[in-house]
This record gives C-alpha cells, structure tokens and sequence, in this order.
C-alpha cells in the first residue's frame, strides 16, 4: 500500500541520516527501552543501531520495558552495555539471578546507583561483585533481599569507600553487630540509611550509627522492635545534620527523647502524645470547635 511505502522510505531516511552525531544523541535517547525492543525487529541495520544505542546507556531502569520484564529482553538489552552509571532491576525480582547479574557488574564498573529491591534468587555473590568491581557505587537498594547477611554487609563495607545511601529495608538476617561494622567502616559518608522492619536491630547498632555517621541526614527505623529512647538520644547528640527520622511502631521509643529533634527540625514521622490526644478530641462529636489543634 501507500503508506507502507512511506514507512519503509521514512526508515530509509532515517537510517541515511548520521548515526553518531544525529540519531545516538538526539532521536534514540528520547525513545523508551520497551519501543528499542520492538524497533531492533524492523532490519538488520535497526538492530545494530539500537545495539550501539544499549552500549552507551548511563541510566538503565527495567520498569521501562514493562512491570514483567523477561529474561530474554534483559540479556538482549544490557549485552553490550560497558557504560551504565544506575540501573534498577526490581521489576526483574521474581528470576533474577546471580548467572544474569553479576557479568553485567563486571562490566560496567562506572555504576554509581543499583536498586535491587526484592531481588530474592540473588546471593552475596552479587555483593561481593559490587564490592570489587563498582569502587564508585554512592547508592543501594537491597530492601527486601532476605539472603543479605552480616557476611555479606561486611564486603560491601569493606570495599565501596564513597556509599552514602543504603537501603537495608527488612534484610530480617542483620544483627547489631553487621551494622556495628558498617557504621564504623563507612559511617563518615553516610548519608541515608533504612534499616525499617529489622527486628534484630537494637540501641547498639543506632547508637554506633549515631557516633560515626556525623552527615547522616536521613534514617528509618520503622518497626525495628528493639529500638529505644537511648538510641534516639545518642542520636540527639551525635547527629547535627540529621534532617528526617522514621520510628514509627518503635514501641520503646518514648517522646523525651524525640523532642530535642523536634525542637531542631527534624521531621518525624509520629506526632507528639498532645497533638495525638487532641486529634482524637477532634473526632469526638462536640469537642471540634473547641480544639486548637495550633497548641
């Protein structure tokens, strides 16, 4: 028909216009991964456009393609990719292996960023590639990744020497003691830590946190069970840049302690006992026009 004919012109063109200075910088970039997929299928010079294309990319997130990425797609799209500065796999959690990660680590040893979130079919191996092949990683997500341990932790601690954002969201299997070690091998540049729903994680991981973390600025506690008003304190003490606190369900977490951060700031996610008090006046039929809740 008349219109393939125009779209098969309209790709000869394209194709004719120069590929470094044109097409790389300033048509491929602004086309989404899922649509690199589809285009590579149209010629044989398409597919060597894209593949050269993928070996350039800085910014890699999975979630591009599609909330189920298969296997296939990956392997095709981070094949020849030698540059990639961030890259975020958790839409990938469900099969991601150690047999499909860690030769693309090996690889790209500029990765300042890896968001590996429920990645569950992982191991410390991957740790222990980051550790020695990304000397430059500044931020990891390891939320939900049940197979990081203290072992594990301690790699990464040893050898990323400018890591200043962690996310150890219930990594059930770190103890105080992991942490202990993490504060005092990398605490000077951290900057952001989760260690949320860690029931083993008690005052003496946040307290050696709270000494050697003096940039800290933002950390989650959430559900950590052992938690108490000493850590808070010590962080109270330790931590002037300390910008935001979660301690939400840290049920031995008492206000005195909170409030020497209040009064600096710092945002925390539960409100004070009055505040609280007053808002369940509110709710009660004939209190709210009496209740400044500006108190």
């Amino acid at each position: 028909t008349a219109v393939h004919g125009y779209q098969c012109l309209f790709i000869l063109r394209l194709l004719d216009l120069p590929w470094e200075d044109v097409l790389l910088p300033h048509v491929l970039n602004r086309v989404p991964l899922r649509q690199l997929l589809r285009l590579q299928r149209v010629s044989r010079a398409f597919r060597a456009l894209v593949q050269l294309h993928l070996a350039g990319l800085r910014r890699f997130d999975a979630a591009q393609v599609g909330p189920q990425i298969p296997r296939a797609a990956l392997t095709r799209l981070l094949r020849d990719a030698e540059g990639l500065q961030e890259l975020v796999l958790a839409p990938c959690h469900e099969w991601l292996s150690d047999e499909d990660l860690v030769p693309v680590l090996s690889r790209n040893p500029q990765l300042r960023s890896v968001a590996l979130a429920g990645c569950g079919q992982l191991s410390r191996r991957v740790l222990g590639a980051l550790a020695e092949g990304c000397p430059r990683l500044q931020r990891l997500s390891l939320a939900h990744c049940d197979w990081v341990d203290g072992l594990a932790l301690r790699g990464l601690a040893d050898r990323c020497p400018v890591l200043e954002e962690l996310d150890l969201t219930a990594c059930r299997q770190l103890k105080d003691e992991a942490i202990v070690y993490l504060a005092q091998r990398r605490g000077a540049g951290l900057r952001s830590l989760s260690l949320a729903v860690n029931a083993n994680v008690g005052d003496a991981a946040v307290q050696e946190l709270a000494r050697n973390c003096p940039q800290l600025e933002h950390l989650d506690l959430t559900g950590c069970l052992r938690v108490g008003s000493d850590g808070v304190r010590t962080l109270a003490e330790y931590c002037p840049a300390l910008r935001s606190l979660r301690v939400r369900h840290c049920h031995h977490v008492a206000e005195p302690s909170l409030s020497r951060l209040r009064k600096r700031g710092v945002d925390i996610d539960v409100e004070p006992p009055l505040h609280q008090a007053l808002v369940l006046l509110q709710d009660m039929a004939g209190f709210a026009p009496f209740v400044n809740l500006q108190v």
